[in-house]
């Protein structure tokens, strides 16, 4: 299985989508934007490539709803904190390393100069025109005719040369006024669908990439709240050991631990109020709760090689008596992944605590894990290989989950949390 990465972040830009059309559109758009700046001034096509994929996730940071229409809505003065999360994320992984340290400075301005370094780091050039796209996106109202809105947008960005913005870029942002169809592009739903082909070649991913950026797609999903920000990595980590105890190739383990890490990807749509409430949830509440695994179908839907993944991660609510959700599938219905990944997400959040409650210990645990068992729900020889195993299989979760808690402190690093 290969895929590419600029597939995979426009799948997190899908969830983008599902929050709101606004958000999604807004990175695409600045991605496009940018690329149509580096065409104008010949800058290589590598590098063209990572400040199109640093501009397709520039705001990754901002995990919560509210401060991602914060920042599309004005340019606060704690704007960096998102700008250097965002960084935080992807910095480990070779493939974006480059597009990190543009999304790091995204927010710099030009200072007639100045801005070409930040306490003493250089500041790439992919930064300065992610910061000139994302502010001139932001000047137009997609609403209305964008053509008839260009020369004033422009005007206003001219004004702004030299303070803002590098003078340079805006002399090639000047150039670009006349070409209609880039700024009719821009106001399409899917601008980036619009591109000329080539950005969308980037590098390929083996299965060991895909497992890495996946973990970062868990952070993304789990670090918006500190009451489940170790979660997706214990059920990554006890679902891909299940997954090899009963026989599992080590190819399917891989795959198994992608689909632990993004089983949740389809809370990013649901509200930061609901994810963070520390009692029950109200009925309208639980039933926006339930539309999660949903969503998450939806999103790696759009990436065809993950039909395996994807079964096993979105369907970690279905039941084998058909009482879970929301596709109500049963019995042979159900692949053995998922109901791996079921046994491990349930066994995951029995023993975490919560802000509603405490980790259950070990006999209570199990006998909950038994009873849905008994009664038709979990998949009785999974949960026996559990139990057969449940030593070595709550060291493991115990000490992932130890780690996701300082990855999670260190993703934060001296904001409150």
């Amino acid at each position: 299985m290969r895929i590419k990465i600029s597939d995979l972040l426009l799948c997190l830009s899908g969830a983008q989508y599902a929050i709101s059309p606004v958000v999604s559109r807004h990175h695409q758009q600045v991605a496009y934007l940018s690329y149509r700046i580096c065409e104008q001034l010949n800058v290589s096509f590598r590098e063209r490539q990572d400040i199109y994929l640093a501009a397709l996730v520039h705001d990754a940071g901002a995990l919560s709803i509210r401060e991602k229409f914060e920042i599309i809505e004005s340019e606060p003065i704690h704007v960096n904190r998102h700008a250097f999360r965002s960084a935080r994320l992807f910095e480990d992984f070779s493939f974006l390393k480059p597009a990190s340290k543009i999304i790091r400075y995204h927010h710099v301005p030009w200072n007639y100069g100045e801005g070409q370094k930040y306490r003493d780091e250089d500041v790439p050039i992919g930064s300065h025109i992610i910061h000139l796209a994302d502010r001139t996106c932001l000047k137009l109202n997609f609403k209305k005719n964008v053509l008839s809105q260009v020369p004033e947008v422009l005007d206003d960005i001219r004004l702004q040369s030299g303070f803002l913005f590098s003078p340079e870029l805006v002399q090639a942002m000047m150039d670009l006024k006349e070409i209609e169809y880039i700024w009719l592009d821009l106001a399409a739903e899917h601008p980036v669908r619009n591109m000329m082909g080539d950005v969308l070649h980037s590098a390929d991913l083996g299965i060991d990439d895909i497992v890495s950026i996946a973990q970062i797609f868990s952070r993304i999903i789990d670090f918006r709240s500190k009451s489940t920000s170790r979660h997706s990595a214990g059920v990554a980590k006890t679902a891909e050991k299940i997954a090899e105890i009963m026989g599992f190739s080590p190819n399917e383990c891989k795959k198994m631990r992608v689909a632990g890490y993004l089983h949740d990807l389809g809370k990013l749509v649901i509200r930061d109020e609901i994810l963070e409430k520390p009692g029950k949830l109200a009925p309208e509440e639980y039933c926006e709760m339930k539309s999660h695994t949903y969503n998450t179908f939806q999103l790696l839907s759009l990436i065809p090689q993950f039909q395996e993944i994807n079964a096993w991660a979105s369907y970690h609510h279905e039941r084998l008596d058909g009482s879970g959700y929301p596709f109500h599938l049963k019995g042979e219905g159900l692949p053995l992944g998922s109901r791996i990944v079921a046994v491990a997400d349930v066994f995951t959040a029995l023993k975490e605590d919560r802000p509603y409650r405490k980790g259950m210990d070990d006999d209570a645990a199990k006998k909950v894990l038994w009873d849905m068992a008994v009664g038709g729900a979990l998949d009785a020889k999974v949960i026996s290989v559990l139990f057969d195993h449940y030593e070595l299989l709550n060291q493991l979760r115990r000490q992932t989950q130890r780690e996701a808690e300082v990855q999670y402190k260190e993703f934060w690093g001296n904001e409150a949390v």
